[in-house]
């Protein structure tokens, strides 16, 4: 395995690995049940630019450590010192905004691999990830209107797109926790799968998509985020761009040479 070097600003309460065309973070408090604290939402995002910059990275998956839990939510024991007046507020706000921005915007498929609990800010996070497969042992939720919380439109837009506008009131008026199954129904997961077939089910969707021509997956990426904008907001001369990347690029020669050699294609995202 040929782990990554050091990212600056990366905190221990992440595991961060670099292997095989996967980009690994690990969300490592397990004793909290993965709580995410400002320390890791920094890392989050420092992690997410070398990965994007690191074109040997093709895949990247968001994991808890300790199988317990994917992520409970933030770190709410830091709330008095991170969280205390309106400029320290406006800051952590800030930090998380910017983690999540790049897990949802970098140009590479992100994979939330969901064991346990995947609760409040940890269900936002793993929303930010393009696929979320779960052990069928997994337990979801938002338990905002438990907390007297407000979410924010930019908040509760990717749950609403997700799931729809019936599913998305369901979860946040009642705040109660939901199965892996009533979430794979919900379309709020992707696969459901016994844990102990969680980690190969995984390693097989790395391994295929790290296969795939990054170029392809790159617009195909970016094209569906434009189509979910509102008409206005799309960008159609940057999809236009895209697909035509896709065509002017080496590894579209390399995929009709390999496919007329009838062997696998070794593409390199030029």
């Amino acid at each position: 395995m040929n782990e990554t070097a050091a990212v600056e600003n990366v905190t221990e309460q992440l595991v961060i690995e670099k292997h095989d065309g996967l980009g690994y973070i690990g969300l490592n408090q397990p004793e909290k049940h993965n709580a995410i604290s400002y320390e890791m939402w920094q890392g989050i995002a420092a992690t997410m630019d070398d990965f994007e910059a690191d074109d040997a990275v093709r895949v990247i998956v968001l994991a808890g450590e300790g199988g317990k839990a994917f992520s409970a939510g933030a770190d709410i024991s830091q709330f008095e010192k991170k969280r205390g007046s309106a400029d320290a507020i406006e800051t952590y706000n800030a930090a998380v905004k910017l983690a999540q921005g790049k897990l949802t915007a970098v140009p590479k498929p992100t994979i939330a691999k969901i064991s346990g609990y995947c609760i409040g800010g940890g269900l936002g996070t793993a929303l930010c990830c393009d696929l979320r497969i779960a052990s069928e042992d997994s337990k979801f939720g938002i338990p905002a209107a438990k907390l007297g919380l407000g979410y924010s439109y930019h908040a509760l837009r990717p749950l609403v797109d997700l799931v729809g506008p019936s599913f998305a009131k369901e979860i946040l008026f009642t705040a109660r926790r939901f199965s892996a199954e009533e979430a794979c129904g919900m379309g709020l997961i992707n696969r459901v799968l016994p844990r102990v077939e969680l980690d190969s089910y995984i390693k097989d969707y790395t391994d295929t998509m790290a296969g795939n021509a990054p170029l392809t997956i790159k617009a195909c990426k970016q094209i569906v985020a434009e189509i979910v904008k509102d008409s206005e907001q799309r960008d159609l001369e940057l999809c236009q761009q895209l697909v035509d990347d896709c065509f002017g690029s080496d590894d579209y020669k390399e995929g009709r040479t390999a496919f007329m050699e009838k062997r696998k294609p070794q593409f390199r995202g030029k």
